[in-house]
């Protein structure tokens, strides 16, 4: 099976937005907490968790102990999307007489452990554990601690029981987003190296200053440290934690607590706080504009795509995109699905396969057994009936979909059956199979006119931008409502592949800035602009949106 990596992601963005309805109707809650673990639990939920929601009691059901109960909105947010209960249901979160309290609560069937004092959910998850083996039972126990949680004394406690006791069916999580209720945690009770400053990028990016995991690892712990926002990563270290044997395994997930929301990103004032209700459409914004680099390899040396692979890597690329050209659909001819076989083993960042060839339903089979995270065909070469076909594999192997089209293709007619479930649209933004060319400038309006169509048939995938995407026209593209950006020469044919990445991050980053401000003052006027730019407090991201909005003449 497939990562089933875009499943996962819309799983995540509609826990996230349920999370803020939620939160901002009740007038408190934690969307920090819940945000810096959403990648956790919609992998978890979305892969990993065996589940009925039907039968929220099955014996054999896998068990997942949220020992942070705080971040209850997370979690009830994400077992409503896996069919607990109805999203309207979010709505009496905090309410008296609500099965969804503040805290988890047993009284709402699918809740494992009642979570209110923190530190006790590792040793209750030791416990389930432990019965499941005296039980010969195989269901495994996943536990959600947080780090201002590792203060109590009962966390290291219950981790030397697991080690003593072997309990090989308990994966622990580490929610290490570096803040706890009245700070940052390494002010309060450092578990890597003592923060002096306020540059939480001090801690999070310099892998010398982490001691956490020496910490677990003194208590006979399998330990794994992971970037805790990458589906991918998550995904992987699962599997890990699962062939382990003989020890119970934590993957010490380096988070940022609310994460997705820029104003609440790295701000310990966002543990415990609700949203006003005038931001909520500007929120629901930004999170409908989170984006993703995808690097494609043959702009660089084909004789080693082994080579390219790991530049990407390196670079934090979000998935690699593979050209795969036959010949005949185009006149070049690149790789199939051998090499991208080859390539799998050097990295669990998500595939991309662009196919570029005729008649894709005869090769779909090869591609998902070469391990493409995402496969996407031509318009051009698939009719209702063949991408229908494509379409149900992939779904069934949980590979994303995706449909490309040329700059002179239209969106088929027939596609529009498949458009709620289409993981993907790849605009094509030049003749494809040649490089080197410019950005055909009348795809801005094809872009603007198929976002509309796309928003009528309640597509939730992304638009991703292919060819001639550079420095100069990200931010216009974005603005155009493409998420995925492709990026050829301007990326991988730069010496320097990471800095590369990172410009495009930052050029989508302004435009991204400019229509919130825009959603803003379109929403509240003037007031609703100079409140949005207050709230960002962290670094200097409030002069750099008041820039903007100064250029912008919102100001």
């Amino acid at each position: 099976m497939g990562l089933n990596y875009y499943q996962i992601k819309k799983n995540i963005l509609k826990a996230r937005k349920l999370v803020i309805r939620s939160t901002n109707i009740a007038g408190s809650g934690h969307p920090g907490g819940s945000f810096s673990m959403a990648e956790i639990l919609g992998c978890l939920f979305g892969k990993h968790l065996r589940f009925d929601p039907a039968n929220p009691q099955w014996e054999d059901r896998d068990r997942l102990v949220l020992s942070k109960g705080h971040a209850a909105p997370g979690l009830f947010s994400n077992m409503s999307v896996a069919g607990y209960f109805p999203e309207s249901e979010l709505e009496t979160l905090r309410k008296f007489g609500s099965k969804l309290q503040g805290h988890p609560d047993l009284k709402c069937p699918g809740v494992e452990f009642c979570g209110g004092s923190l530190g006790t959910g590792l040793s209750y998850s030791v416990g389930i554990a432990l019965a499941a083996k005296l039980d010969s039972k195989d269901h495994h126990v996943y536990t959600i601690i947080g780090d201002g949680e590792s203060d109590e004394g009962q966390i290291w406690e219950a981790a030397m029981t697991a080690a003593k006791y072997k309990v090989d069916n308990l994966t622990a999580f580490l929610d290490r987003n570096f803040i706890q209720q009245d700070s940052y945690t390494e002010r309060i009770m450092p578990l890597d190296e003592r923060l002096e400053g306020d540059d939480l990028s001090e801690m999070w990016k310099d892998a010398s200053r982490w001691k956490t995991g020496d910490k677990w690892r003194s208590f006979g712990w399998n330990v794994i440290e992971i970037n805790g926002h990458r589906v991918e990563q998550i995904d992987a270290a699962i599997t890990k934690a699962k062939a382990t044997k003989g020890m119970p395994t934590i993957i010490i997930s380096r988070t940022v607590k609310g994460k997705s929301i820029e104003h609440m990103e790295d701000n310990p004032q966002w543990h415990g706080k609700a949203p006003d209700s005038d931001v909520i459409p500007v929120i629901l914004d930004e999170l409908d504009s989170q984006f993703m680099i995808a690097p494609s390899i043959i702009a660089g040396d084909m004789n080693n795509l082994e080579n390219e692979v790991k530049r990407c890597v390196s670079g934090r690329a979000d998935y690699i995109h593979l050209d795969v050209m036959d010949g005949k659909f185009v006149p070049n001819k690149t790789f199939d699905h051998n090499k991208i076989k080859e390539l799998r083993s050097l990295t669990v960042i998500p595939f991309d396969s662009h196919l570029m060839i005729t008649e894709p339903e005869r090769h779909i089979k090869d591609y998902i057994a070469a391990g493409s995270d995402i496969i996407t065909v031509h318009a051009e070469v698939t009719d209702e009936n063949s991408f229908g076909e494509i379409h149900d594999l992939l779904k069934q192997h949980q590979v994303g979909v995706g449909l490309a089209i040329n700059p002179d293709t239209d969106l088929p007619s027939w596609s529009y059956d498949f458009l709620s479930s289409l993981d993907q649209l790849i605009v094509m933004s030049v003749v494809p199979g040649k490089s080197g060319q410019a950005f055909i400038e009348s795809t801005h309006a094809k872009m603007v006119k198929i976002n509309s169509v796309l928003k009528q048939h309640n597509f939730s995938g992304y638009i991703e931008a292919d060819g001639g995407i550079n420095l100069e026209n990200i931010g216009s593209v974005f603005a155009d409502g493409a998420r995925v950006f492709v990026g050829g020469g301007a990326i991988v044919g730069q010496d320097n592949l990471p800095l590369a990445v990172k410009a495009f991050r930052e050029e989508v980053l302004k435009s991204r800035r400019r229509l919130l401000l825009e959603k803003a003052q379109k929403s509240g006027g003037t007031d609703l602009v100079k409140k949005w730019i207050g709230l960002h407090v962290v670094g200097k991201k409030q002069e750099r949106i008041k820039q903007i909005a100064m250029e912008a003449g919102f100001l």
